[in-house]
């Protein structure tokens, strides 16, 4: 009977057994697969999925026209004439022309910069302080935890409109003027925007630091500082990254509304928000200025949802 120690794999093909038998040599041993990771598996399951590629494109698209718009608009935006007032779109403006007679197309793609860096921006900066606030009232508990979490109650008791508007009024100067421009609107969204966030970051960082393995590494001696940020943060950093996709198209909606009411972006900076303000006065006489920045909106907004939402699917285990 054979030693089933010896035996290493059997040879792929009946032709490469006769040849290593032929030559003297040992068949050749094939290479097991290595295991994925979960990332990988995530990213596996995301290029296969039309919720992912659909509104990864519109968003390639978009921050396209934001780093390069001449690429997309030929004309000057800030290039007015009153003799083309309200002119239908046509071959010569896709979009048509506004009540000053400003090209409705080109003020779309330029004002995409604004919109998409405001929204990252804010996103970013919102993201950064639930990571902190979460994370240390997540993983300490206690009384610190008690004082964040009654922090974040009270800032998230303030409505947002009028939070926005505390804000953005106290960026002007003795005589009313408006100072701070889009820094402005950054902090007032950033400030208001992380409580969310921080929430879900607390929930999970608790979570997380009960596990196996971080009870495991603490035993082994590990320090405060490597169980933190070696352990707990890695592994809970998934539902931050999901609800910051998501957000990031509610705080480009949020920036539109604030710059509609006359509150957040003016000009001449040139936004989605600014232009809808703008066409209101004349909507009845036409609809075009408004439907084609308001629809930016809507598909952006849309798409950073869905996409959250995709990468939701492929980085929960629990639901595939």
């Amino acid at each position: 009977m054979p030693d089933a120690t010896k035996t290493s794999a059997a040879p792929e093909s009946a032709e490469e057994a006769k040849a290593a038998s032929a030559q003297g040599t040992k068949a050749p041993v094939k290479e097991l697969a290595k295991p994925r990771s979960l990332l990988q598996d995530a990213i596996r399951d995301l290029v296969r999925r039309p919720l992912f590629l659909i509104p990864s494109g519109i968003i390639l698209v978009l921050v396209a026209m934001a780093a390069f718009p001449s690429l997309f608009a030929s004309a000057d935006p800030q290039l007015c004439e009153l003799g083309r007032s309200l002119q239908k779109p046509s071959a010569d403006a896709w979009f048509g022309y506004d009540a000053r007679g400003c090209d409705v197309y080109a003020r779309t793609i330029y004002g995409t910069r604004t919109s998409i860096t405001v929204g990252v921006l804010a996103t970013v900066g919102s993201a950064l302080i639930a990571l902190v606030f979460g994370l240390v009232a997540g993983f300490y508990g206690k009384w610190i935890d008690a004082i964040i979490s009654r922090g974040i109650d009270i800032v998230m008791g303030i409505p947002f409109l009028v939070g926005a508007i505390v804000i953005l009024n106290s960026f002007r100067d003795d005589d009313g003027f408006r100072i701070g421009g889009i820094w402005g609107v950054l902090t007032a969204l950033t400030v208001l925007g992380w409580m969310s966030m921080a929430r879900i970051m607390r929930s999970t960082a608790m979570q997380t630091k009960q596990s196996d393995y971080v009870t495991a590494a603490r035993s082994l001696g590990a320090s405060t500082s490597r169980l933190m940020f070696r352990h707990v943060l890695p592994n809970a950093l998934t539902p931050l990254i999901v609800l910051a996709t998501i957000s990031l198209g509610v705080i480009i909606s949020a920036e539109a509304t604030l710059s509609f009411l006359g509150v957040g972006i003016q000009e001449p900076t040139i936004s989605w928000g600014v232009m809808i303000n703008q066409s209101l006065g004349r909507i009845r006489e036409s609809l075009h200025p408004l439907l084609f920045p308001a629809g930016f909106v809507s598909i952006t907004v849309l798409a950073f949802i869905m996409l959250g939402d995709a990468v939701r699917d492929a980085l929960d285990p629990k639901l595939r």
